[in-house]
């Protein structure tokens, strides 16, 4: 059996969630809440399998409440079920720990079909939520410094964290000193680092050698 704990302001939005789920064979509600606070208290006392979290709610809203809960519980199961999807709404409750987001327009056979999923661990997102949270994963994940250099440049970064003077890497690449002088110039630019040393360092701290 699925203990799930409802936490919604809304009396009957709670009233209808509960009589759908209770009819469950598999799903029991073990604890209503009308705010993010009993929410909490709630859910430390009964530590449900599920927790179905609204968002917006007087006092201590959905993301403090989730956040609080996370602390609290030891891989707490969220999901977030509001009207809302806004970007300041839906990031800061993923990041505080949010297993999954539907929106209150869900089917209810939807809804009790993720509370089974996340009995497995398996997230699921409203189509919406879903396209909003690779958008924002996209435009986050700067390429690191080194993954500008070019081939020759790598191998030359390598040769400099293995402790290779100027000249020793001319004679090694068969380049002019003059040519290797300038890819180092190249290289310090792109790191945005000062001098060989900090080179061979940034190197070795992102595992660029062995």
């Amino acid at each position: 059996m699925i203990r799930v704990l409802l936490v919604d302001d809304h009396e009957m939005v709670r009233i209808g969630l509960s009589a759908y789920l209770e009819s469950q064979k598999d799903i029991e509600i073990v604890g209503e809440a009308s705010d993010g606070e009993e929410g909490i208290r709630l859910a430390i006392e009964k530590k449900p399998d599920v927790i179905l979290m609204d968002l917006v709610m007087e006092g201590i809203d959905g993301v403090a409440a989730t956040r609080e809960i996370c602390k609290a519980l030891t891989d707490p199961k969220i999901i977030i079920l509001t009207s809302f999807i806004d970007d300041d709404k839906v990031y800061p409750v993923i990041e505080a720990g949010a297993l999954s987001y539907l929106l209150k327009t869900s089917k209810a056979s939807e809804i009790a079909d993720a509370i089974r999923a996340a009995m497995k661990g398996e997230s699921v997102l409203e189509a919406k939520v879903t396209g909003k949270v690779l958008s924002k994963m996209r435009h986050s994940e700067q390429p690191k410094p080194h993954e500008s250099l070019t081939a020759r440049e790598f191998e030359i970064l390598k040769l400099i964290a293995d402790g290779k003077s100027n000249q020793d890497i001319a004679d090694e690449l068969f380049i002019a000193i003059k040519t290797v002088k300038t890819h180092i110039t190249n290289i310090l630019s792109k790191l945005g680092v000062e001098d060989r040393t900090q080179a061979a360092i940034y190197a070795h701290r992102n595992k660029l050698v062995q």
